[in-house]
């Protein structure tokens, strides 16, 4: 579980393709710093085990599904990446319940910078709109973040100096894809609902 308060900017450093797999290191000093192999890393908003690790980087493997289903297919060496070890329960939680289960892939549609902010917005499939309102909280590749608005095909955020200087969203240029995470308690209300109503 994490919080999408994203605790360090990363660096791709290899990718070794497998067959129905890759295995991915990752240049992240922070995070590495008081984890052990088998722990979880959020990365981009995906949920990655630890595998190998050194001073400051760490393996991970990733299978053919969380490469079909996620942004990661098109990470290259270089890429920078969203970085954040599992939640403590001894500590604040910052942002919202994050899973680092991607729930979609969506593509930046518009970035409007305003004075001191930036918005922007993301296209949504159809299938997550109902998870999705104002005010309520989603995960754009790792980050915990506020719906400004949402529509039946897009939502925007707005997005503060120290995000974008902080996070990967900061780069972002229209056409860019990114992973989304909706709120888990959305899906759980939802499906409490139906075992209710049959």
């Amino acid at each position: 579980m994490f919080t999408g308060i994203v605790e360090e900017l990363g660096r791709i450093t290899q990718i070794d393709a497998l067959v129905d797999a890759a295995k991915v290191t990752i240049q992240g000093t922070l995070v590495v710093s008081d984890v052990k192999p088998g722990d979880s890393i959020s990365v981009n908003g995906v949920c990655l085990t630890v595998v190998d690790l050194g001073p400051d980087y760490f393996t991970a493997d990733v299978m053919a599904e969380t490469l079909s289903r996620s942004s990661l297919s098109k990470v290259e060496v270089g890429s920078p990446v969203n970085l954040e070890r599992a939640a403590r329960v001894d500590s604040r939680l910052g942002g919202h319940l994050v899973q680092g289960h991607v729930d979609a892939v969506a593509s930046v549609v518009s970035i409007d910078p305003e004075t001191h902010w930036t918005s922007i917005r993301f296209s949504l499939p159809a299938t997550l709109a109902k998870y999705l309102v104002e005010k309520g909280s989603i995960t754009v590749d790792g980050v915990s973040l506020t719906v400004v608005a949402a529509g039946p095909d897009y939502f925007t955020v707005s997005l503060i100096p120290t995000t974008l200087a902080h996070t990967t969203l900061g780069g972002l240029v229209v056409g860019d894809i990114v992973n989304l995470e909706v709120d888990v308690i959305a899906k759980y209300v939802e499906r409490l609902m139906k075992d209710d109503a049959k």
